[in-house]
């Protein structure tokens, strides 16, 4: 069997008892470290926390290892069970689904253990969840790459009065351009987009633009750690977000379209004040 099991987003103890009493069956546990985050996750005894609980090791499965060599992972689950431990929910990321085709399709059984994701937790900003359009990814600008099709996904809601949350960039374990061009594995070091880069780049594709779907003054909410102890939200204008400190990550945007009165009573417990 293999089970696919999320973990929550906050810590450890999100895990919910069906996924803890299926992990305890599994001989080995894999974790996604690639699509996302457990918050304690950036800590130096964040997996220990984790494996302490479990009474068992973990296995960090980066894109790597998922991408090429999954196959070994699934031919464990021929004869064992094990565990793939995804933060949030099996499904927030495509990956997932890619590798239960590849079980199925290989007799494998597969089990799914689902949990909180940032696609519902976002609802705490107060944003009806019913009321969002579609979600993008806003990837890091480098000086030679400024992908900007997201703009007319966010153009689109904005047109229908829909909101839109932006899940920005998560950079680990990414090769650098020479070790590419010399066949060397090296890594850049992580990297996690802020609120403030999001905006900036924002902002900067919209002075391209003819018609812009948003301003400086578009109201937006800032979300940081989202489920942890310590979260942040905050409701303002892009140009107030970009100057507050959300500490550190993982971030997203959302970019408000048309509100609703208890919408709007909601956001006003997470106003920017200044």
């Amino acid at each position: 069997m293999l089970y696919i099991i999320g973990l929550g987003l906050g810590d450890e103890q999100d895990i919910t008892l069906k996924g803890l009493e299926a992990v305890k069956k599994c001989h080995k546990v894999y974790m996604e470290a690639y699509t996302s985050l457990l918050s304690f996750g950036l800590s130096t005894n964040g997996i220990s926390n984790l494996e302490k609980l479990y009474g068992k090791p973990i296995i960090l499965a980066d894109r790597e290892m998922v991408e090429e060599k999954a196959h070994e992972i699934l031919a464990q689950a021929h004869h064992d069970h094990v565990a793939f431990l995804v933060v949030g929910d099996p499904f927030g990321a495509t990956t997932h689904s890619d590798l239960v085709v590849r079980a199925k399709n290989m007799g494998i059984d597969v089990k799914i253990v689902h949990n909180a994701s940032v696609m519902n937790a976002i609802g705490i900003c107060g944003l009806q969840l019913y009321r969002y359009g579609e979600t993008v990814s806003i990837p890091f600008f480098t000086e030679t790459w400024r992908p900007d099709s997201f703009y007319e996904k966010i153009q689109r809601n904005r047109l229908m009065g829909l909101h839109t949350l932006c899940l920005l960039d998560i950079r680990v374990k990414e090769p650098t351009l020479e070790s590419l061009c010399r066949g060397k594995k090296a890594y850049e070091p992580p990297r996690y987009m802020t609120i403030n880069t999001a905006i900036e780049q924002l902002l900067e594709i919209m002075q391209d633009r003819e018609e812009s779907a948003y301003t400086e003054d578009t109201e937006c909410v800032g979300l940081a750690r989202l489920g942890s102890e310590d979260q942040i939200i905050v409701a303002g204008t892009m140009k107030q977000l970009q100057l507050i400190d959300f500490g550190a990550p993982l971030h997203c945007l959302v970019i408000a379209g048309n509100t609703h009165p208890v919408e709007e009573e909601m956001l006003d417990f997470y106003r920017c004040r200044t």
